[in-house]
């Protein structure tokens, strides 16, 4: 079972769990698996190679095979990348005549010639209906057979696999890790937890566990191994309840509740009862998912336990029968009466985070003067009760709402939904406004640890503070939204790969070249296979055994300072519905040739699942020294229901990247400095040798010779990074 769970660690920690097995001479067979891995990017670090080499060959050769498997599909490289024009980025023709081709072949083939002139005699012909269009034709080995092997570039990606402890020890650390997590985990890695939980119900556990999703997971694994579930609201509750029938912890989409053994349904109306008898005023909680709750009620059959009363008290505040007024609707009637001061001290004695959530309301309706210190203080007073998450939370607000500033406002659900809106609120005071920093500033930094010595990676500086997990799809080399990132190389490659699951589905890769002031100037897609940037692949319509599109630029003729990759659903299935869905982008020099995928010049790869019908993972930008960076989005555009095209959402992409980029996320950067101003001492890492003493080590990647005892802090776990 550990072996099963040891793909796990590689994922999230790029740590190889230590095999067990016979010693022996093992070095040939860890050389072999050594070069295996350099074909997909990535490679053992000394260490791990002297290990392994002590274990006899069969134990290496099992590791491994293992092991290739996680770091393939990692890099998207467990699959078959294909393309339409067999010899791309080479000998692709004009759009138009290209079509043209498509139509002319149609007119030399039977059934499909007899089709094409009914459909051109009534003015229209649909390029999905031509034989020619949208399917390959050619195999993969044929495509394979077209094209050069790769030159081995100083650039190209090197992701270095590091010796872990036994997999009981590396296993319990990622669960610990996970559950322990003070953000929000993104939907893999909560799939990922909920695995963990099961496996290690029985073992240590977190000393608190303060996201409630977190929570509700764990819970699960522990009622179902007879332990006691960690319950202190109603809603811990009903999270718990979804979580049994395998729905919704996160509580945003209905679950469907179905009936449950008698020992878990008295698990639950016992934890109720115990939460309401300890703290009535928790009942105000059941109005924000009454329906949920009176679903429920229909599977628990309370009235069957009337020792539990206080369990059925939930269920008739859900029917209506009791009334309990919730803290919102109280804070609501204090501001219906102009009572600013008696709303925030509510909050700060009730709900401290909530009181943070609101601060910029209260402030906007506070009368200059007494009404305005006292929200101020009660902040202050609240301060030390609300998540290190929460407080950031806030300080990246107020640090965008300088006075003065006028402009349209993005929004961004859970799910990377994103919208704009007109930005109409008064502005801050400068004043006020750089109270609040101060004093946020001050908790974070008495709340952070000593870090001992600080050695940082230049290049993580400017990665965004990952505030929830869900600000980030899983994959490779991604970062959190807002995050800000060096690009290097000649060639930017795109690439999107799907597979349908049960409806025929068409993705669409596309890419639009903006100038400095979002205007357009080009695109490339299905319908602008060339352009002076660069070249599509050719347009898939349907992807059965899976297919894959892909946009090759060269930066040096780039026209824009943007550049803004995007997959469209044009047809069928979305990205939460698909088999399998992932975006991603590689970086090459002029010459080095190769396959249209090539694994290690592979820099970044992540899932697509999300809502709406166009997805927008990351934006490139030109500074005025001409250098590119990467900017990191993970958003999704609602879209239309079917033929997306990159011509029709222009403006809603150039308005959202316009407010976008107006904002600034709080990075890296923040922190560090907040640990410098309380004495820690800071290197900046050449990529040389490390210092012989244990560091703090905050970067990219892990280097090789971190002395014993040193902590790794990179994007994997930069969650760590973040104060209780």
């Amino acid at each position: 079972m550990v072996h099963a769970l040891e793909h796990l660690v590689v994922r999230h920690n790029r740590r190889l769990p230590s095999p067990t097995g016979p010693s022996g001479d093992g070095a040939a067979a860890a050389r072999r698996f050594d070069a295996a891995l350099m074909t997909a990017g990535f490679k053992l670090s000394g260490e791990l190679l002297e290990r392994l080499s002590g274990f006899a060959e069969p134990t290496v050769v099992e590791t491994a095979v293992r092991t290739l498997a996680t770091v393939r599909e990692l890099v998207g490289d467990h699959v078959r990348h294909n393309v339409y024009f067999v010899d791309f980025p080479a000998n692709v023709p004009d759009t138009l005549d290209f079509w043209m081709t498509c139509v002319a072949e149609a007119f030399r083939e039977g059934d499909a010639r007899a089709d094409a002139v009914d459909r051109l005699s009534a003015g229209v012909l649909d390029l999905l209906t031509l034989p020619s269009y949208g399917r390959y034709r050619h195999t993969y080995e044929e495509m394979l057979a077209a094209h050069d092997e790769l030159i081995a570039a100083a650039g190209d990606r090197l992701t270095v696999l590091h010796p872990g402890r036994d997999a009981d020890h590396e296993v319990t650390a990622l669960y610990l890790a996970l559950a322990g997590s003070t953000t929000p985990l993104g939907e893999e890695h909560l799939r990922d937890l909920s695995v963990l939980a099961g496996h290690c119900a029985d073992g240590p556990q977190p000393e608190t566990i303060t996201v409630r999703e977190n929570r509700a997971v764990v819970n699960l694994a522990r009622l179902r191994t007879g332990a006691a579930p960690l319950l202190d609201t109603v809603t811990d509750v009903l999270r718990l309840a979804c979580a049994l029938a395998e729905g919704d912890v996160t509580l945003r989409e209905p679950t469907r509740f179905r009936a449950l053994p008698r020992p878990y349904r008295r698990a639950l109306l016992a934890g109720l009862d115990a939460v309401v008898a300890a703290a009535p005023a928790k009942l105000a909680d059941v109005s924000a998912h009454r329906e949920a709750w009176k679903r429920l009620g229909e599977r628990l059959h309370p009235h069957e336990y009337p020792h539990w009363p206080d369990a059925a008290e939930v269920f008739a505040v859900a029917r209506g029968e009791r009334t309990v007024p919730s803290l919102d609707s109280r804070v609501e009637e204090l501001l219906g009466r102009g009572d600013v001061t008696g709303a925030a001290e509510l909050l700060a004695a009730a709900a401290p985070g909530r009181l943070f959530r609101a601060v910029d309301r209260l402030l906007r309706g506070a009368a200059e003067g007494e009404e305005r210190d006292a929200v101020l203080a009660a902040v202050e007073r609240a301060a030390p009760e609300v998540s290190g998450r929460v407080v950031l939370s806030v300080s990246e607000h107020l640090r965008n709402r300088a006075d003065g500033r006028r402009e349209r406002r993005v929004f961004v659900n859970r799910e990377g939904g994103a919208w704009v809106a007109d930005d109409t609120r008064p502005p801050l005071t400068d004043s006020v406004r750089e109270r609040l920093v101060e004093v946020l500033d001050a908790e974070t930094r008495r709340r952070l640890p000593d870090p001992g010595h600080l050695l940082i990676d230049p290049d993580v500086l400017d990665v965004a503070l990952p505030l929830s997990g869900r600000a980030a799809s899983a994959g490779l080399g991604v970062l959190p939204r807002g995050s800000v990132s060096p690009v290097g190389g000649e060639l930017l490659r795109f690439f999107t790969y799907w597979r349908e699951a049960t409806r025929t589905t068409d993705l669409d890769l596309s890419a639009l070249v903006l100038d400095e002031d979002f205007a357009t100037i080009t695109w490339l897609s299905y319908t602008a296979l060339t352009d002076v940037e660069g070249r599509h692949s050719g347009d898939i319509t349907e992807a059965p055994d899976g297919a894959s599109e892909f946009i090759d630029l060269r930066l040096g003729a780039v026209r824009g300072t943007y550049i803004v990759p995007q997959v469209h659903v044009y047809s069928g299935e979305g990205f939460d519905e698909v088999a399998e869905g992932f975006f991603g982008f590689m970086l090459r020099e002029g010459e080095q040739g190769g396959r249209p995928f090539e694994p290690r010049t592979v820099r970044m790869k992540s899932d697509l699942r999300g809502p709406g019908r166009v997805a927008l993972p990351l934006a490139f930008r030109r500074d005025e020294e001409g250098r590119w960076h990467a900017h990191w989005l993970h958003l999704y555009l609602r879209g239309t229901p079917s033929a997306n095209r990159v011509e029709e959402h222009r403006v809603s992409i150039a308005v959202l990247l316009r407010g976008l980029f107006g904002r600034a996320s709080l990075t890296v950067r923040h922190l560090v400095a907040l640990m410098e101003e309380s004495g820690a001492r800071t290197t900046l890492w050449d990529g040389r040798t490390a210092p012989d003493v244990p560091v703090t080590y905050i970067g990219l990647e892990r280097p090789d010779g971190l002395a014993p005892g040193s902590r790794v802090v990179t994007p994997e776990n930069l969650r760590d990074l973040l104060p209780a």
